[in-house]
């Protein structure tokens, strides 16, 4: 696992090699030390198109969106292919595919949302489907883990489509487009029994006055049984026909729909919520805003209280986020983190995953990058551990440059990238003295980075410093050496793992 540097550790490199930029700050010193996942992906299948949504329940890893077929690592597009309609299952430690696969049909052919019971007997499904593979469904469904068959009596007939889950041990809550469940009005959101009965939890969900708007909807729900709450996000500004201050997210009586908390001035006008979750304590969303420099970053929240933890200021709609040790993940298309510690100003290559301090919202060195691939081009849009290995699935189709289609997958270790080494150059400005000359490397997984010097082929010293990719100070050393002699210089550098292949040698003569 990588760990991010500690403040000391910049106080001291920049005493040593100059003062390093402000985008490198750090958040408060106990928040120092959170390790990350390397960003090394592992091999990893492909789809044929989106993955909207992940779920990981007793081994499994299921996967759903707007695909038919899925391919082998490595596979180019339209080889290799095994026919998968819009979900399917890998083995989540070898990854493998399963033979685990109902075809998701009728409606607009997409599964938008999957949730596992606590238990992981169950998974339900939410999206825009008639068929759930040989029976008919609307729009949801459950799965039975345990022999992959559509679970017979969750069958609630839903009007549209279904694109947030959550469960507890007795109540599903599904949220998404819909105005109706059963024949019932509910309009954005319901609550069922696992046997797919309606229980009375009733809240209204509108963008405006208007019964039915279209520009309404859920994106997300998380649930806390311990609290009796249910937080939902979406696009909205009407919650059981209040305003009360509410805008795109509200905490809810999980029992009958009342509004708990109002979260005011939590997310701005043209910003909408997309995915929530919580870890018991806390709950994290991310957001995507709507026109230039509207709110597109992450929040951390308390459960019991409803209060505000941290918000970061960063552009780039965020589509995932998961807390795992003390680090939240994220999936975005991140492009402006200048007011986030450890962020970056403007940058022209957005960011697609990020990692940040639970404890503080700092921007911790972990940079897997993504394209942004496909459909609206967002890059990641779902996020799950499973078994310590993150998965992301989404619109892109390369990782880390290389190609690589709807889903990938990062663990702990081995951390397998190492450094580039940088361009070294040497000169002599005064009698005895040789000055070497670069520009600090940079690491998808490691800020700081140690640098080995070597004279005449045999190690001479080694200097640290912290970088990323949109920030690579100048760095030198100056040797001293008789007057006149000439020396060969190169240059390695490693991550503490992982060595570069050294550079040079650069032959140069002290001035006598």
């Amino acid at each position: 696992m990588r760990q991010r540097s500690r403040p000391v550790h910049l106080v001291l490199a920049a005493a040593l090699l100059g003062t390093a930029s402000t985008a490198l700050a750090a958040g408060p010193a106990q928040a120092a030390g959170e390790p990350t996942l390397t960003a090394d992906p592992l091999s990893t299948w492909q789809t044929d198109g989106i993955v909207w949504s992940l779920a990981y329940a007793k081994g499994i890893v299921y996967v759903g969106g707007t695909f038919s077929h899925i391919r082998p690592p490595g596979a180019a597009p339209g080889t290799q292919q095994i026919a998968r309609t819009n979900f399917a299952a890998f083995d989540a430690k070898t990854g493998q595919p399963l033979p685990c696969a109902p075809a998701f049909t009728g409606g607009a052919g997409t599964v938008r949302a999957l949730k596992a019971a606590p238990d992981g007997s169950l998974l339900y499904i939410g999206g825009s489907f008639g068929k759930a593979g040989p029976v008919g469904r609307s729009n949801t469904a459950a799965l039975n883990t345990a022999d992959c068959t559509i679970a017979a009596d969750y069958k609630p007939t839903v009007s549209a489509t279904v694109r947030a889950l959550d469960v507890t041990a007795d109540t599903v809550y599904i949220g998404g487009d819909f105005g109706t469940v059963q024949g019932q009005t509910r309009e954005r959101i319901a609550a069922l029994r696992p046997n797919g009965a309606l229980l009375p939890f009733k809240a209204t969900i509108r963008g405006s006055s208007i019964p039915n708007d279209p520009t309404s909807g859920i994106n997300a729900i998380t649930v806390a049984p311990k609290l009796n709450k249910v937080i939902i996000g979406g696009r909205f500004t009407s919650v059981n026909g209040s305003l009360l201050g509410v805008h795109a997210l509200a905490g809810l009586d999980a029992t009958t729909g009342r509004v708990v908390d109002a979260f005011s001035g939590w997310i701005p006008q043209r910003s909408a919520v997309k995915t929530l979750v919580n870890d018991g304590t806390n709950f994290y969303l991310g957001a995507e805003g709507t026109g230039g420099g509207v709110f597109d970053g992450r929040i951390a929240g308390r459960l019991a209280d409803g209060s505000q933890i941290w918000k970061d200021t960063c552009l780039g709609a965020t589509q995932a986020v998961l807390p795992y040790k003390g680090v939240l993940y994220s999936g975005s298309h991140a492009h402006d983190c200048s007011d986030t510690p450890g962020g970056f100003t403007d940058i022209k290559n957005r960011q697609h995953f990020l990692a940040q301090s639970i404890a503080d919202k700092t921007i911790l060195p972990w940079f897997p990058d993504t394209n942004d691939g496909i459909g609206e081009q967002i890059g990641p849009r779902a996020l799950t551990m499973a078994d310590g290995i993150l998965w992301a699935g989404g619109e892109f189709t390369t990782v880390n440059d290389a190609p690589q289609q709807g889903l990938t997958r990062f663990a702990a270790a081995p951390d397998t990238g190492a450094p580039q080494v940088p361009l070294l150059h040497g000169a002599s400005g005064s009698r005895g003295k040789i000055t070497l000359s670069w520009k600090a490397s940079w690491d998808r997984d490691n800020g700081v980075l140690t640098y080995k010097i070597y004279r005449d082929g045999v190690y001479l010293t080694s200097l640290d410093k912290d970088s990323r990719y949109w920030n690579r100070p100048d760095m030198s050393y100056t040797d001293s050496v008789a007057p006149g002699s000439e020396h060969r210089y190169s240059l390695e550098v490693t991550d503490g793992t992982n060595v570069s292949g050294r550079n040079g040698p650069v032959y140069v003569t002290a001035r006598n």
